[in-house]
C-alpha cells in the first residue's frame, strides 16, 4: 500500500456538507480515504462554523500577541507545570531541536479542568479581562466549535476506514484537546533549517483543525520529498491527522510532515485545533489495515504517553518529566 501512494503537488479539497447533515456521509468519507492515504492532509469547504466566530478568533489573537512582552509571560506555560497551558515565548517549543529554533509565539489552551492533575489538563491560564474583555469567551466559543467539529471529521474517518461511524467515540470521553494561538513574525535574509517559523514534524495526537490567516506559509511534504505550498483558502479549514491515526490504520493513512516558513514580509497568525483521545485511551493497528504485504508496524500505545513524551522532547520547562 505505501508503494501505491500517489503523487500531490497541491492539497485536495473535501465538501463535507454531504458528511455534516447526514446525506451522503459515504462519498464524503471516499474522498477522506483519498486525500490521507496519499497526503496525510485535506482542505474542508461547507463545514459549517460560523464565519465570523473564526473572524472573531483572529481578532483576539492578533489582539493578544500585541500585549508587551512582560504582560504575556504572566502566563507563561512554565507556571502551568504539566497541565501545558498559556503562553510560549519565541524559541520556547522547538519541535524539531535538533535541527531548528521556532521563530514563533504561542498560546494554548483546553479544556476547563481546574481540579485535574494528569498532563493536559488543568485550568487555563487567561489574560486579564480588564486588557482583553472578549478574549476568554471568544477563544473559548472557538474550542468548543473546533472540538464539534473534529468529532464529526471522525465520524467520516471511521467511515473511511469501513468502521462504524462512531468508532473513536469510546476512545474521546474525556479527550485531550489543545486550543493553539500562533504568531509567526516574517524572516528576512537567507533563510535556512536552523531557524524558521515551526521546523518539520508530525503532529502527535488524532486531528489538527487549521484556520489559517491570508498571509501564507504552511508546507507539506509529497512523496518526492518535495515542499508543497498550503496557501490559505478563504472559508476553509486545513486538516491533517497525527501520529496516533497513522499508528491506528498501521500507515495506510499517513501523518505527514509539515512546516512553516514566513517569507511572506508581513506578520502571520493562524489557529490550529489538536484533538486527540483519553489520556489512557490505547491504539494499536486495526485489523482492517494488517494483512500479508502490509503487516503489523506498531506495538499498542497510549494517547497520553506518547503526546507527553512528544511535549517533553519540546518544552525545556518539562526536563526531568517522567514520561
Amino acid at each position: 500500500m505505501r508503494a501505491q501512494r500517489a503523487s500531490f503537488d497541491k492539497i485536495p479539497m473535501v465538501d463535507i456538507a454531504a458528511l455534516i447533515d447526514g446525506s451522503n456521509p459515504g462519498k464524503v468519507a471516499k474522498e477522506i480515504n483519498w486525500a490521507l492515504a496519499n497526503t496525510g492532509f485535506m482542505y474542508v469547504k461547507h463545514h459549517g462554523i460560523d464565519a465570523q466566530l473564526v473572524a472573531d478568533a483572529f481578532d483576539q489573537t492578533r489582539a493578544f500577541f500585541d500585549l508587551p512582552v512582560e504582560e504575556k509571560m504572566k502566563l507563561h506555560v512554565g507556571n502551568s507545570g504539566v497541565a501545558m497551558r498559556g503562553y510560549i515565548e519565541m524559541f520556547g517549543e522547538n519541535t524539531d531541536p535538533a535541527k531548528t529554533k521556532d521563530l514563533k509565539e504561542c498560546y494554548d489552551l483546553g479544556p476547563e479542568t481546574p481540579e485535574a492533575t494528569t498532563p493536559f489538563f488543568g485550568a487555563n491560564q487567561w489574560p486579564e479581562a480588564t486588557t482583553l474583555p472578549r478574549f476568554q469567551k471568544v477563544i473559548y466559543d472557538y474550542h468548543q466549535a473546533m472540538r464539534a467539529l473534529s468529532m464529526q471529521l471522525l465520524r467520516g474517518i471511521a467511515l473511511s476506514l469501513d468502521l462504524e461511524a462512531d468508532y473513536f467515540e469510546p476512545k474521546m470521553q474525556n479527550a485531550i484537546s489543545i486550543q493553539r494561538l500562533l504568531h509567526y513574525p516574517p524572516q528576512h535574509g537567507k533563510i535556512d533549517e536552523s531557524v524558521m517559523g515551526i521546523g518539520a514534524h508530525t503532529d502527535y495526537g488524532n486531528l489538527t483543525v487549521l484556520a489559517q490567516d491570508d498571509v501564507g506559509g504552511l508546507q507539506v511534504m509529497n512523496r518526492e520529498g518535495n515542499w508543497v505550498q498550503a496557501p490559505p483558502i478563504e472559508g476553509c479549514f486545513v486538516i491533517n491527522i497525527g501520529d496516533l491515526v497513522q499508528r491506528l490504520t498501521n500507515d495506510v493513512y499517513l501523518a505527514n510532515l509539515h512546516r512553516v516558513v514566513n517569507i511572506s514580509g508581513r506578520e502571520r497568525y493562524s489557529i490550529p485545533f489538536f484533538i486527540d483521545a483519553d489520556y489512557e485511551a490505547e491504539f494499536a493497528p486495526l485489523p482492517c489495515c494488517i494483512s500479508a504485504e502490509n503487516p503489523v508496524r506498531y506495538e499498542p500505545v497510549t494517547c497520553g504517553r506518547h503526546k507527553f513524551s512528544r511535549f517533553v522532547a519540546s518544552f525545556p520547562h518539562l526536563a526531568g518529566e517522567f514520561v
